[in-house]
């Protein structure tokens, strides 16, 4: 079952978050996840805009999903981009099983 993470968020420190952009993609990849948008121009079409940088990755499960976010090499990096960034940031179960 694919699990995508989606994060929606607001740069408040852009050389940080370039630090943090830099270095992210590694531990992503690492644990099987894949990124499908990152950053690139956006349309809203209804609500409330949450961020300007949008990003959504593919993990091939809620297991690997998890052990990227808490894993050594990221969590270091969640702090850092903690302090560049703010916003909503979820995982969510793919179409490809049913959400338990």
């Amino acid at each position: 079952m694919s699990v995508y993470l989606i994060g929606s968020f607001e740069v408040t420190d852009p050389e940080l978050y370039a630090d943090y952009a830099r270095q992210a993609p590694a531990t992503v990849a690492a644990h099987g996840g894949e990124y499908l948008a990152r950053g690139g121009a956006t349309e809203l079409l209804e609500g409330e805009p949450h961020g300007k940088r949008q990003v959504i990755i593919r993990f091939p499960s809620m297991a690997a999903a998890r052990a990227w976010y808490n894993s050594p090499e990221y969590v270091p990096l969640r702090a850092l981009r903690n302090r560049a960034a703010h916003g909503p940031l979820l995982f969510t179960v793919g179409t490809d099983e049913p959400a338990p």
